[in-house]
């Protein structure tokens, strides 16, 4: 049969399907786009044959429909409607303007980004922030890297490394999202764990006890979303730092607005530089509000190690990264405006009637109904943590409505709780309201 010849439409054999290149004909785009349109069409239809189905396929439409979602972009923005602040599937902490602006103008052209100035000469991608890191916490040093977890364990092989043992409590031997875990870490960066205490209670003198001449460092891990309650008792970190050991202190999500009453529970960063330890890690992307990104402040000695070890490198965060943290660490200079401008902290401080008036405005645009529910911090930050307010709760069937949702453009995710899709205003932004609503009519 010649290419030019088949015009079927509908495929119901194997000896009913085109050669690629005539169903590629069919299909208006490049024509390597058409060709793998086709291939892929191709091979899912032999697929569902060979499962025994019977039912008719346009397999041009399909290579069009294939065409069409291969055009969009696979990354894309989203709308949050779930109630979860620092939700890792859609991002974790959206930027404020003044990052957003900051990423735009460095990825506009070329930048310093190692480049110092004044000088003409070869400069440093920790500069960017690493006074202002230190000015913000207290710190002699600082420096960032790519993520939380990549801090961690540069910080371990920095300051134990191969040969030299790290001293964990049993209590913080905890995996988070992805399967990350605390011993892995260890394990990678060469040391060797030690682990002291029990499940439940750790004391100083179980950590005093497991010291010697091997001993590299302390390291006391964020427990993120997991939580002992009842009869347990842990060691705080002023005690830790008097031991005679390095601290490692990884405190998890970042939390510079100390002042903030919600956050009270989450580790400040600030109090571990004051109590003397050595490193302290903690993200740029969760309850700070900025960028993936990975800090590490401390001791000047402590962070010079951690520069110079070859990790360093491999873990270096980049010049979008470093404009957006930079941005995001300057609003951090005037409490008043962190807590208005980095969509984070306004989330967390929203007032109960700008969020009942946010809830109203909604309700209206998609034809809901205001109900009570609890959003959540969401990121391994606070898990016990309840924030009442209204969302507001759609009359249709939940599934296929959420379903058309993500299908948007931009997809909007809400959350389905007592067999009800509810739309949670408190991480709306106010002109994304009609935006859902566009969605919610089509």
């Amino acid at each position: 049969m010649r290419i030019s010849a088949w015009n079927h439409s509908h495929m119901t054999s194997l000896r009913d399907l085109p050669p690629v290149d005539a169903l590629a004909a069919q299909v208006d785009a490049p024509r390597a786009v058409a060709v793998a349109a086709a291939r892929a069409v191709l091979a899912e239809r032999r697929r569902e044959l060979l499962a025994g189905s019977v039912e008719e396929a346009d397999l041009a439409e399909r290579a069009r429909a294939w065409v069409a979602d291969a055009s969009r972009p696979r990354l894309r923005r989203v709308i949050n409607a779930t109630g979860v602040i620092v939700h890792t599937n859609l991002g974790r902490a959206p930027l404020a303007a003044a990052a957003r602006e900051a990423v735009a103008r460095v990825a506009a052209g070329y930048s310093n980004l190692e480049l110092d100035l004044s000088s003409g000469r070869r400069g440093s991608r920790h500069d960017h922030v690493s006074a202002l890191l230190c000015e913000l916490t207290g710190a002699e040093a600082a420096i960032a890297v790519n993520n939380c977890a990549g801090a961690v364990l540069l910080a371990t092989a920095a300051l134990a490394g191969p040969g030299r043992e790290i001293v964990v409590s049993r209590g913080q031997l905890v995996e988070i999202g992805g399967g990350f875990r605390v011993p892995d870490v260890i394990a990678q960066a060469g040391a060797r764990l030690v682990e002291v205490g029990t499940t439940n209670r750790t004391r100083r003198a179980d950590y005093a006890g497991a010291l010697g001449d091997a001993t590299g460092a302390i390291l006391r891990a964020h427990p993120s979303n997991f939580r002992q309650l009842g009869f347990v008792q842990e060691v705080e970190i002023e005690e830790l730092c008097e031991l005679g050991v390095p601290v490692i202190d990884d405190v998890g999500s970042g939390v510079l607005a100390d002042d903030l009453e919600v956050l009270r529970e989450e580790p400040s960063v600030r109090r571990s530089v004051r109590a003397g330890a050595a490193l302290v890690c903690f993200s740029g992307d969760k309850l700070l509000g900025g960028p993936q990104a990975g800090l590490l402040v401390g001791r000047a000695d402590a962070v010079a190690a951690a520069r110079a070890h070859p990790l360093a490198r491999a873990l270096r965060l980049d010049k979008l990264g470093l404009a957006a943290l930079e941005a995001t660490l300057r609003l951090y200079r005037d409490p008043d405006a962190a807590r208005r401008e980095i969509p984070v902290l306004a989330m967390l401080t929203v007032p109960d009637d700008v969020l009942l008036a946010r809830a109203e405005r909604l309700a209206a645009a998609v034809g809901g109904e205001i109900v009570e529910a609890t959003a959540r911090v969401g990121g391994g930050a606070l898990p016990l943590l309840e924030l009442p307010g209204p969302a507001v709760a759609l009359p249709s069937a939940p599934d296929p409505l959420a379903a058309r949702l993500r299908a948007a453009d931009p997809p909007v995710i809400g959350r389905i709780e007592d067999g009800r899709l509810l739309l949670d205003p408190r991480t709306l932004a106010d002109d994304e309201i009609a935006l859902v609503a566009s969605a919610v009519g089509s």
